[in-house]
């Protein structure tokens, strides 16, 4: 089966900024391209970490509000720091978390969940930058169309993978749900073939309707 990879999704027109690049440039990086972060990089443009709005909001929640009440009580002594940086490496939440062009779908986007960001720096095999990875290019795979999906279910997962017989097992997809309907020489391939069709790219749900001949 083939899956789609973060190289096949990345962003490769990267904006980046250099450690030493002062707060008002990035702001207007990133009003300029209409971007919500931007990676920070070395000299040998390696990431070394990750400017976000929310970074640099902190200099605004800082601040006295409108009525003169002083805000900054709430602030960790991290968020405090980052109120009243100037750089860009101030600034970053660092170490960069970072993907390579080889992950699938499914390893970017546990990276994601686990480490509680919205976008990954893609490196090359020596740390260099070569692209940018966010949520809304891995939700792409979910706009695949569904004659796809069913293509690939029929042919490389029931066929090649489980050698079943053609015409045993009907796949019917509507809106990357699938539905396995038929007859399997094994038990024990049911769960094998709904398993192998959730893990095909797009699919979003599988509903089995699957017997065995024994």
């Amino acid at each position: 089966m083939l899956h789609r990879l973060v190289g096949d999704l990345m962003t490769t027109a990267v904006v980046s900024v250099r450690r030493d690049m002062g707060f008002k440039d990035i702001v207007q990086h990133l009003t300029e391209h209409d971007i919500t972060a931007v990676p920070v990089v070395d000299d040998q443009s390696r990431p070394i970490g990750v400017v976000s709005e929310a970074d640099l909001l902190r200099k605004q929640e800082s601040q006295a509000d409108p009525g003169g009440h002083l805000t900054a009580a709430h602030l960790l002594p991290t968020e405090s720091a980052k109120a009243h940086a100037l750089t860009a490496e101030e600034l970053m939440t660092s170490p960069a978390v970072t993907a390579r062009p080889q992950w699938s779908v499914v390893e970017a986007a546990r990276a994601m969940a686990r480490h509680h960001v919205k976008r990954l720096p893609v490196v090359d095999d020596v740390g260099r930058l070569v692209g940018i990875v966010s949520r809304d290019d891995l939700l792409h795979v979910f706009l695949r169309r569904d004659v796809a999906i069913q293509e690939e279910i029929t042919t490389d997962v029931l066929t090649r993978t489980l050698g079943l017989p053609s015409g045993e097992v009907t796949v019917r997809v509507a809106d990357g749900r699938v539905t396995l309907s038929g007859t399997v020489p094994q038990e024990s391939l049911i769960p094998i073939a709904v398993r192998l069709s959730e893990s095909v790219d797009g699919v979003v749900d599988v509903t089995k309707h699957l017997r065995a001949e024994n």
